[in-house]
């Protein structure tokens, strides 16, 4: 009696095209900025760099004030016993800062508010080039304005080095956070670390790039 045999079904050009698929989904831990330089960016190079120089005599090139990083830090001290929080965090600076955040843990065990070392604690993304021009422009110019009773930002917040630090009371004011998919509203610091090394540098430095300190009025970007 012949029999007749049967065919394994082909899976393996279905499966690679899953796994490609699934590669071109995964999320960049480092992905690229958008192309072509940021309008900041060439708005520091262009205009703010030869006002500093004049406003402050700097003969050396080296010498003139810049922004080198921008380190936005959220703490979730409740992160231990619910997760999903922490993922929400995580995802969310993901989308305000296009870049893939780090979840930063506790160095140190404290009893009195039960916590062990190495717990996840909240999160932090450290901005670079391009994309830390692109993400100051668009925190300057949309982002701020969406505060409610906004009165400006304090011009006392520097830590006498150059670098300045200030808070925001919810993630909401970023275009880029669905209101309806928040799991809890909550705040975070953002630090502008220079290289002046001095706090009067390091606020011409800002004023220039349009930050809006308290009591005065941003300079327009040209």
């Amino acid at each position: 009696m012949a029999t007749t045999k049967e065919k394994a079904p082909k899976t393996g050009g279905a499966a690679k095209a899953g796994k490609d698929k699934a590669v071109a989904g995964a999320t960049d831990a480092a992905p690229k900025a958008a192309e072509g330089t940021p309008r900041l960016q060439t708005y520091y190079e262009t205009v703010v760099r030869p006002r500093l120089v004049q406003q402050f005599g700097i003969t050396n090139p080296m010498q003139v004030p810049r922004i080198t990083k921008v380190v936005l830090n959220v703490g979730m001290g409740e992160a231990s016993k619910t997760p999903k929080l922490l993922d929400a965090v995580v995802a969310e600076l993901a989308q305000i800062t296009g870049q893939k955040p780090v979840i930063t843990r506790a160095k140190k065990s404290i009893a009195n508010f039960g916590l062990r070392a190495g717990v996840p604690v909240g999160a932090s993304v450290t901005l670079r080039g391009a994309r830390m021009y692109e993400f100051l422009d668009r925190f300057i110019t949309i982002a701020v304005p969406r505060v409610r009773d906004f009165r400006g930002l304090a011009n006392k917040s520097f830590d006498g080095r150059g670098n300045y630090t200030t808070g925001i009371k919810e993630q909401l004011i970023f275009p880029e956070i669905d209101y309806d998919k928040v799991e809890k509203i909550h705040g975070m610091d953002i630090t502008v670390v220079t290289n002046a090394g001095r706090d009067d540098l390091a606020m011409a430095l800002l004023r220039e790039l349009g930050w809006p300190f308290r009591g005065e009025t941003p300079v327009p970007m040209a």
